[in-house]
């Protein structure tokens, strides 16, 4: 926090219930607010905007990812009041207009009293997005699921409900959610039956049904069988095919990625699901059954070639895959049929082997197994588990991550995070009284937990994987288009480990990894482009940095821009680029090169250069990475399986809705706390949750309905920095850029002078 700010005591006379988690500053004239859980600082909003913030209704605020549940749910019920109060004001005022256009007094009472409750016409209930045939399925970067039905049209309520129902349906779906134990019951009674799991609560689409349900009174049917497998499937596919071609517009304009993913079901077949990304939203188009032709390149490059073609050559950019050689062999032949695109490995994939390499580092390794023995001790012992969540505050051990390696690191960082926790559960008075503290497993708990040296070597660790755990996150986001920062993302990575070890013969062993797993995408133009042509980065590197990687941008331009005088023009236009001149150069656009998005950055000051701009915006709007998680329950293997003509196109449909319904789901679902030892997510945390011996018939310490619940899965510890915040500006150490030098002379001859 600047110097500058000087702390303003919140007065008694500010009633507002966000005073009480923020803390208020006076910057000059300007007051400022600061969120006491993740450390934000708002420079201007007001007390609605930090309210916001903490209820997770994006808008004109970030979420808040720390703070708790139950101050995030008494911030919704706040905001919804203060949205109630507007439209009874408006309400009130519309009324006294038709008051003064001649409406009699008697009449203006009558229409005021429906609007307390008092008549069974309301017009006050939105309608929820899920039955919504316009809604849109690829929401902007700034709407998720908590502002949804402020968008929406108004609906009214069926006459002939009684009084009392009305009174109850008269407050907006989204106010004051009421705990009723009879509700909770049915749904569980449902989802038991229908062996549904139980995580599907989590979908973003489950309240918006009861709403629904809730807002239709007693007299509502549920659909048949027949009704959902017909004309209501019927209608998703069509409202899923409307989204996507109100997505696809776009891709004139920003360009496409298409992805591959490849996956092997449980019975061994392996299916192909072709994916297009754009800024708008990943959406799936199709799935192929490849388990007999999977190794055979021809086959592949003609699959390739058709899905490229469907979505139209003019829009795709790349097309990304694995690193396998049958995709890079298959790659090369689709980018000389069609000089206009690229072939790009995952780099997601690249930098979840970079974390596997490190793990298997002896030092690393060691200290991992120490660190998994106390987890797997706490989470297979009732008592354990709940006296651990008690001392952290009811935040989980284990933190999850997208891949298993990401989630080994974050865990161990978590530990560090929560270390005085862990010392003072060790040495309370429950710990002493409990039976477990006496057992070996206890004792090797309570000496690594006291060891300072096994903390010390964990914050080592944590310092050096923490650059490439956030470059893996940036890659395997939705929020913002990875291409303009992963270049900066292994630079940054590089630079930490280099200042962290200083030697170059201790950080050579780590950069050589990184260089090793990244050398396939080290040199590949659309990266350092995307580098080139962020303005947060562009202007604050050294120019000789700039001559280094202009032959990459320049071999962007000559590919995916045949027309020689349009690439002549974009070279001069680089020049106003370079200078900043022009829009470039004002005031308003080198601010906007920290809070614009970089396509967005040029699409507002590029006016000038136009040609470049264009390109640009379409390098700058792609994704460098496949999908990273997948979609449980979605019926890609059924379809395949299946011999009859008709159901294979209904369960085709069928998978091409909840697919899609999921990458939407995916990209706009609010952080909630999950369980760490839920079967769901047991891939990601097996070696820090599962025994490694025969689990035994030790009931008492098995009782899982002793166990108190985590409250969250986000450690409230320190402030919360963003993931392209942390990548910062200054990129000038050409070392790093030219990769360490392989010689162990000029390895050592470097030491010599360094001593």
């Amino acid at each position: 926090m600047g110097s500058n700010l000087e702390p303003v005591p919140v007065t008694s006379q500010k009633h507002d219930p966000a005073w009480k988690h923020c803390e208020m500053f006076k910057n000059g004239e300007r007051v400022q607010l600061k969120c006491i859980y993740c450390g934000k600082i708002f420079k201007g909003g007001g007390i609605h905007r930090i309210k916001e913030h903490l209820a997770g209704q994006k808008g004109n605020a970030s979420t808040c990812l720390r703070v708790q549940p139950d101050v995030r749910l008494l911030m919704q019920d706040s905001l919804n009041g203060v949205v109630m109060k507007k439209r009874k004001k408006q309400k009130l005022a519309e009324e006294i207009t038709t008051y003064n256009a001649g409406t009699a007094t008697s009449d203006i009472a009558a229409e005021f009293t429906d609007t307390c409750g008092l008549n069974t016409e309301v017009d006050l209930l939105p309608m929820p997005q899920a039955i919504e045939h316009t809604s849109n399925l690829f929401l902007n970067r700034d709407q998720g699921p908590n502002n949804i039905g402020a968008r929406k049209k108004k609906t009214r309520i069926r006459k002939g409900a009684s009084s009392s129902n009305n009174n109850a349906m008269l407050l907006p779906i989204n106010q004051s959610k009421r705990v009723n134990n009879h509700v909770h019951m049915a749904v569980a009674r449902f989802l038991l039956d229908a062996r549904v799991p139980l995580d599907a609560v989590n979908s973003v689409y489950f309240q918006p049904m009861i709403d629904v349900i809730a807002s239709q009174g007693a007299q509502v049917s549920a659909p048949s069988y027949h009704d959902l497998r017909s004309w209501v499937l019927k209608a998703s596919v069509q409202e899923v095919r409307n989204d996507i071609d109100q997505c696809s517009s776009t891709w004139a304009r920003s360009g496409c990625s298409v992805l591959v993913d490849e996956w092997i079901t449980g019975k061994g077949k392996t299916l192909l699901n072709f994916l297009v990304y754009c800024p708008e939203g990943t959406m799936f188009l199709r799935s192929v059954d490849a388990s007999t032709l999977i190794n055979s390149t021809d086959y592949l490059y003609e699959l390739l070639k058709e899905v490229v073609e469907e979505v139209g050559v003019r829009n795709v950019l790349q097309v990304v895959t694995s690193n396998e050689e049958r995709y890079v062999i298959a790659g090369k032949r689709l980018t000389d049929a069609y000089p206009t695109l690229f072939w790009t490995p995952c780099a997601a994939h690249s930098i979840d082997l970079m974390l596997e390499d490190l793990k298997k580092l002896e030092w690393i390794d060691t200290i991992m197994e120490q660190a998994k023995s106390i987890s797997r001790f706490i989470y297979n012992n009732n008592i354990l588990l709940s006296m651990m969540r008690k001392f952290t505050l009811g935040v989980d051990l284990v933190d999850l991550g997208v891949t298993r390696s990401a989630t080994d690191f974050l865990t161990l960082k978590r530990m560090v995070n929560i270390k005085h926790n862990l010392q003072s559960m060790v040495t309370s008075v429950e710990w002493a009284e409990s039976p477990y503290s006496k057992k070996p497993e206890g004792f090797a708990l309570l000496d690594y937990i006291s060891n300072q040296s096994f903390w010390s070597t964990c914050s080592l660790i944590c310092r050096l994987t923490d650059p490439i755990l956030r470059l893996l996150r940036m890659v395997s986001s939705e929020e913002r288009p990875a291409m303009a920062y992963i270049y900066a993302g292994v630079y940054r990575a590089k630079e930490t480990i280099k200042k962290e070890l200083v030697n170059k013969k201790d950080y050579s062993v780590y950069w050589n990894i990184i260089d090793h797993r990244w050398e396939s995408l080290q040199r590949h133009p659309l990266h350092a482009a995307g580098f080139y042509l962020n303005p947060k980065f562009f202007y604050t590197t050294e120019e000789d940095v700039h001559l280094h990687i202009r032959s990459l941008v320049y071999d962007c331009i000559e590919k995916l821009v045949p027309d020689p005088k349009t690439q002549d023009k974009i070279v001069k236009e680089t020049t106003s680029y370079l200078n900043s001149a022009g829009d470039f150069g004002r005031k308003m656009a080198v601010r906007a090169r920290d809070t614009l998005f970089p396509a967005e950055w040029w699409s507002t000051y590029g006016g000038g250069c136009p040609n470049l701009a264009r390109l640009a915006i379409r390098i700058l709007s792609q994704t460098s990475s496949l999908i990273r998680s997948k979609p449980g329950r979605v019926p890609l293997e059924e379809m395949h399986e299946t011999k009859n003509c008709i159901e294979h196109q209904r369960l085709n449909d069928l998978a091409f809705v909840q697919y899609n319904l999921w990458l939407r789901q995916r990209k706009n679902l609010v952080p909630d706390c999950m369980d760490s030892i839920s079967y769901e997510k047991m891939e990601l945390v097996h070696n820090w949750v599962s025994r490694r011996e025969q689990i035994s018939e030790d009931l008492e310490s098995s009782d899982w309905m002793t166990v108190d619940p985590p409250l969250g899965s986000i450690a409230p510890f320190g402030p919360l920095i963003d993931d392209i915040e942390a990548l910062g500006a200054g990129f000038d150490d050409f070392e790093i850029f030219g990769g360490p030098k392989d010689s162990e002379e000029e390895i050592v001859e470097e030491n010599t002078v360094n001593e």
